[in-house]
């Protein structure tokens, strides 16, 4: 038998969080001295010290843990709980990654400041084109509540084009408004340039109004990096005395399959300030 310390050392673990599982009836030990009250551990021990710490570490409660360590839960229940928990973690790793992202992209946006030439930012005028869209609402206009509308709008618009025999004949147009119920939320038009009549129905298509007068630019790498190359734009449309009008529209220029190689036009529209 092992003493507490020993077992501790062993099972690489607290002294305190072993009494801690006594006291709640994880685990006891192997056998307590009547006289001096050490507690004694065995090896057997550690099998069940290990599933307690695992499951612990994958978020499950102490009340769950004994539950399933006593076999109180059956295998199925136990299945299905674990992959309940897979799928939290991956979500909020898939956040955390997305947070990532954003930090390292205003990141750059501080260690660019002032640098981008002001011959990449090119002021011409936007007409009108044909578009089918579909239109979604995001919480805000910041790229971690847009990508994951923008994303799976596209992928619908094209099974929906795809049904209706419609070939794009154009970029992507990914265009921004305010949306009517106010509250910072965002109307997300996700739409592809189409030769086609216009129509209502699973998608839209519309003739997209001319901007008129725009300060562009060129992004290239995936859209939730573009924070950067926007605030670049925003600090010549500054210095260049004109005001922005509206949120800059999105021209997916080149999509290939690598992200990283993405190349989009902003087009932000102005006016004389």
């Amino acid at each position: 038998m092992f003493t507490i310390g020993d077992f501790a050392r062993h099972g690489r673990v607290s002294v305190r969080m072993l009494r801690h599982y006594d006291a709640t009836g994880l685990l006891h030990p192997a056998h307590v001295d009547p006289v001096s009250g050490y507690r004694h551990y065995t090896a057997a021990q550690l099998a069940r010290l290990n599933r307690i710490i695992a499951l612990k570490d994958l978020g499950f409660t102490l009340r769950q843990v004994q539950d399933i360590v006593d076999e109180k839960v059956g295998l199925g229940e136990l299945r299905g709980m674990l992959r309940l928990r897979r799928a939290e973690l991956e979500t909020a790793m898939a956040a955390a990654e997305a947070r990532l992202v954003q930090v390292e992209a205003r990141l750059r946006a501080i260690e660019s400041e002032g640098r981008m030439p002001t011959n990449d930012v090119v002021l011409k005028n936007v007409p009108s084109v044909r578009v089918a869209e579909l239109t979604a609402t995001a919480a805000s206009f910041c790229p971690e509540d847009i990508g994951p509308v923008v994303g799976p709008l596209y992928d619908e618009l094209f099974r929906c084009l795809d049904a209706a025999g419609i070939s794009p004949t154009g970029p992507g147009v990914a265009y921004y408004e305010d949306a009517p119920e106010g509250g910072g939320r965002i109307s997300v038009h996700a739409a592809v340039q189409v030769s086609a009549p216009l129509q209502d129905g699973a998608f839209r298509i519309l003739d997209l109004p001319s901007l008129g007068r725009a300060a562009t630019v060129v992004h290239r790498g995936p859209m939730d990096t573009v924070l950067p190359t926007a605030q670049a734009l925003a600090r010549w449309v500054d210095a260049h005395d004109y005001r922005s009008t509206g949120y800059p529209r999105e021209i997916n220029l080149e999509c290939p399959e690598n992200r990283e190689d993405w190349v989009t036009e902003l087009q932000a529209p102005v006016t004389r300030a």
